[in-house]
């Protein structure tokens, strides 16, 4: 258990409030988001009594997005368009049922789509001696797989816990689980995170 870490993947306002920005103009499926919610509390809970390693990687830009200056397409065009993530603002904050307590970690740095872009996470983790990453939060096609991704590559065993994360739409949430999962590691439900795995 000492080796492992369950990682909330953007657990802000932007995504978990009802008056989120990203929430209101992105996700269509309200059920898979409020599952998601109510499945990430549930893991999140799990993890703190059992002592097992708490990582929150959120995301925030300075004012004027400095760090994404210049972006022609993809993120770096579309958050300062949308006007996401700023730093000090309502939606750049931790939803208020699963922020963060003082002694969990908190990434620093991060830039990118996943958790490990141009953040402290690798480090925290080889220094930690973590092996497995449970990942949680939003969105599953995007930053979720993103992560999901560069984890493989570093080398360690990842695991995505499904009805803890949430798509736009539920397509989209089985289009990862099917098709994207498998190639860089597993997915589990927040049960079998819970009953099975320790």
């Amino acid at each position: 258990m000492n080796t492992s870490a369950l990682l909330l993947i953007e657990t802000q306002n932007e995504w978990m409030h009802p008056k989120g920005k990203l929430r209101k103009l992105l996700v269509t499926d309200e059920l898979m988001m409020a599952n998601s919610i109510s499945n990430i509390e549930k893991a999140l809970h799990y993890a703190r009594k059992n002592d097992i390693q708490i990582i929150h990687v959120g995301l925030y830009f300075q004012e004027g997005y400095p760090e994404l200056a210049n972006g022609k397409s993809g993120l770096r065009k579309a958050i300062p368009n949308a006007g996401t993530f700023s730093i000090n603002s309502f939606g750049s904050q931790f939803y208020e049922t699963v922020k963060p307590n003082e002694n969990e970690f908190v990434v620093t740095g991060r830039t990118g789509a996943s958790g490990f872009a141009s953040s402290n996470l690798d480090t925290f983790l080889r220094n930690n001696k973590i092996d497995n990453l449970y990942l949680v939060g939003y969105a599953t096609h995007v930053c979720v797989e993103s992560t999901l991704r560069e984890s493989h590559d570093k080398g360690y065993n990842t695991y995505l816990i499904s009805d803890a994360t949430s798509a736009f739409n539920q397509t989209q949430q089985d289009y990862v689980l099917k098709e994207i999962v498998h190639h860089f590691g597993r997915h589990v439900t927040t049960e079998e995170f819970i009953n099975t795995l320790f």
